[in-house]
């Protein structure tokens, strides 16, 4: 997909990875609108806030109306309380369900219609290593992220016919707030990964691995799991 002059809705757009690849599709000569529950938190230049709460089915459908030109939707927004699945509250579990999976689908529904109406176009899913690592400490969101990436395929192909690609981007630690706790070293700049990201969807990528973990765990995932 050609990026210049493309409309697209990034959800999450007022910070970290989303906000990085709001400003790139920016440069790159697309039309954005940089989604958030707050629009008024949206500080970028040359974009379009736009109020979108992922988890409000309300809020989504009125951003569907006011984006209604929209060509490239990025599934962006998302959440991790660190959250086990067994001692962890039930209510964190289904934010994270809510926020990772039902958020994203039901935004892809609602602009599906519309990307198809507009000549078609695609959408992107970001989701993360853990969609195939799963550390109990973790557990909800690698779950919910697991969940994302089951979605990205079977959407892929139900959407394929409209004339809408669908990729995936995963990726690991990145600097940015949700992983604050995590040490430098092992962190992706995120400017780098939103490059990648929408090089990959020029190029038509269905996956898009942005770093040396997620590569090296993805290889792995043909593996026979360790015994207990």
């Amino acid at each position: 997909m050609e990026l210049k002059d493309a409309v697209a809705v990034v959800t999450g757009a007022n910070r970290g990875l989303g906000r990085h690849l709001a400003a790139q599709l920016v440069e790159r000569g697309a039309t954005v609108y940089a989604a958030a529950r707050r629009p008024e938190t949206v500080d970028l230049p040359g974009v379009i806030p736009l109020r979108l709460d992922v988890t409000d089915a309300e809020s989504i459908r009125a951003a569907a109306r006011v984006a209604s030109d929209a060509t490239l939707l990025v599934n962006n927004a998302g959440v991790s309380t660190g959250t086990p699945l067994i001692a962890g509250r039930p209510e964190e579990v289904r934010l994270e369900m809510d926020t990772n999976f039902f958020g994203p689908l039901a935004v892809t529904r609602a602009f599906a219609p519309v990307i198809e109406s507009n000549g078609g176009g695609a959408v992107l899913n970001v989701l993360s290593v853990l969609s195939w690592l799963h550390p109990a400490g973790l557990g909800a969101y690698a779950a919910a992220k697991a969940a994302g990436w089951a979605l990205t395929g079977a959407v892929r192909e139900e959407l394929a016919p409209r004339g809408i690609a669908v990729s995936a981007l995963h990726v690991a630690y990145m600097d940015t707030d949700m992983a604050a706790s995590v040490p430098a070293e092992q962190k992706a700049d995120p400017a780098e990964v939103a490059a990648q990201a929408l090089d990959g969807i020029e190029a038509g990528l269905p996956e898009i691995l942005a770093d040396e973990i997620t590569r090296h765990v993805k290889q792995s995932l043909a593996a026979s799991p360790h015994a207990a």
